[in-house]
């Protein structure tokens, strides 16, 4: 049995400036709130203001005293990044912790981003990858912690190199792994280059196992009209405690890595069997996130289709 108590610490937050990308449900959410809890000064960009809305009042419902600012961000739009990019620095305000956590899972057929991205790896990778070029400035001021949410699905696979937008023929879950592999490289070589070049910036992958969300949840918007068997069984394992999480615990991973000064560089995931569920813990790189040559190239070919550039 998966124990239901699992807890972390979160350090004082008082005075630090926080950005967690979909943090307006699931694991996100929980997120969200334990970092607002702490003192945190949330900044919470999303999609749906009427969700965003309805989170505010639950993250409040813990933390009455909670500082929260709603922005609109929608991954799958550069514009819409560039927008919140340019809202961000013009307030001019460090940013002292950033959670890459928001993604979409597997729709049934390829969808596009508005900017013609495979849906996968525009919104999960390119969307964070434009996000953090853009807040880079606000990033360094703050000596910032960066979180990058992969999945226990980048263990497996690899990057289609050769056709990285799946034009020639898709299969959802192997496009769903390369934005995740693409993501976690993208991570990794963040630390490398801040370390290398001065940014002062501190970047580390976390995963939270599996867990009961929506990601494999019914959601139109993706071309899923109904939940799918995986997330029924899923909601079944958790609510009996078996092997799995639950979406508080999922999230423990991601603040163990933005809030640990140690994590840097790491991945951190639970520590149950199968990585599934648990306590969360440092764990060796999966075999598709170690190679240094990857994760270079990784970062100019994201660089170039994201439209961005970053120093050195």
């Amino acid at each position: 049995m998966a124990p239901r108590n699992l807890d972390i610490t979160i350090p004082d937050q008082t005075g630090r400036r926080i950005v967690v990308t979909g943090g307006s449900d699931g694991i996100g959410l929980g997120i969200a709130t334990r970092l607002a809890a702490a003192g945190g000064e949330l900044v919470l960009p999303v999609r749906n203001r009427r969700k965003g809305g309805a989170a505010i009042e639950r993250i409040r419902a813990t933390a009455p005293s909670a500082s929260i600012t709603l922005r609109e961000l929608d991954l799958s739009s550069l514009d819409s990044v560039a927008a919140l990019g340019q809202t961000l620095l013009a307030e001019g305000e460090p940013i002292h912790l950033l959670v890459n956590n928001a993604g979409v899972m597997t729709p049934p057929d390829r969808q596009t981003t508005a900017d013609g991205f495979e849906l996968q790896l525009g919104t999960n990778h390119l969307g964070h990858v434009a996000l953090v070029a853009q807040l880079l400035p606000l990033l360094r001021a703050g000596r910032a912690r960066v979180t990058s949410q992969v999945s226990i699905a980048a263990a497996r696979g690899s990057i289609n190199w050769g056709d990285p937008q799946w034009q020639r023929s898709y299969d959802g879950m192997a496009a769903y792994r390369q934005s995740k592999i693409a993501f976690g490289l993208f991570g990794l070589e963040l630390e490398r280059r801040s370390r290398r070049l001065g940014w002062g910036i501190t970047s580390s992958l976390s995963h939270p196992g599996v867990a009961p969300t929506s990601l494999l949840a019914a959601r139109p918007e993706v071309g899923r009209d109904a939940d799918t068997a995986q997330v029924r069984i899923i909601r079944a394992l958790s609510a009996r405690g078996i092997l799995v999480g639950t979406p508080r615990t999922a999230g423990l991973p991601a603040l163990r890595a933005a809030t640990d000064a140690d994590a840097g560089g790491l991945l951190l995931s639970p520590s149950g069997p199968g990585r599934l569920g648990g306590a969360p813990a440092e764990q060796r790189l999966y075999a598709p996130l170690q190679s240094e040559a990857d994760a270079a190239r990784m970062w100019s070919v994201s660089e170039e289709l994201a439209g961005v550039r970053f120093p050195g």
